[in-house]
């Protein structure tokens, strides 16, 4: 993200910032201010708790779709696995559009179901993701794809397992552990990217 648009000086907005993860992250990179926005409000009060005492970081408890920020104020947005999941998102596509800066960038960074170990577990799990869909959504309202390889890496397998049981139902979760071996799970996602 950081070669799209660098962080230093910038107002810095991350759409479903879940327990605030990476609102610290986004301020060590010399960001202005960081605001995060969640809509659930035991994720949105963990935000607060990770971030108190940072400067310049805040977290609203709100949705995409009704963004508590002034017109033309974002420089760049983050959104990762949160909302936006292609057909369906227009109204915080809208609100995107309405905060963001002339020359601001956003990123959107979900799951890429044609390739990848995780990619075949995700599409297995979700039968009616359509990903040829998402694609054109996100190419026909103007946003460019990037494709990231990236690798869980456990220690121990109890700790793959706990992931998997986190991301999949229990059904999906234990046919996965029982057809996988290893500490080690090659993970494909895609960086969605637009400027506006």
């Amino acid at each position: 993200m950081q070669a799209r648009r660098p962080f230093t000086d910038a107002v810095v907005l991350d759409v479903g910032c879940g327990a605030g993860f990476h609102l610290p992250r986004f301020a060590s990179l010399g960001a202005r201010e960081v605001v995060g926005v969640e809509p659930h409000g035991t994720l949105a009060a963990a935000a607060r708790r990770r971030c108190r005492g940072l400067p310049g970081v805040q977290v609203h408890r709100s949705g995409a779709q009704s963004l508590p920020l002034p017109d033309h104020s974002v420089d760049i947005s983050h959104a990762r696995w949160a909302y936006f999941f292609g057909p369906g998102c227009e109204p915080g596509l809208a609100e995107l559009q309405r905060v963001m800066r002339r020359g601001g960038v956003s990123f959107v960074i979900d799951n890429d179901a044609t390739r990848s170990t995780f990619g075949r577990w995700f599409a297995t799990a979700l039968p009616g993701y359509d990903a040829a869909t998402v694609e054109r959504f996100w190419s026909r309202a103007g946003w460019r794809r990037e494709p990231v390889d990236l690798e869980w890496t456990f220690d121990r397998r109890a700790d793959l397992e706990a992931v998997v049981r986190i991301e999949f139902a229990p059904q999906h979760a234990e046919r996965i552990l029982a057809e996988h071996e290893g500490l080690h799970v090659d993970y494909a996602v895609n960086l969605w990217w637009r400027e506006w």
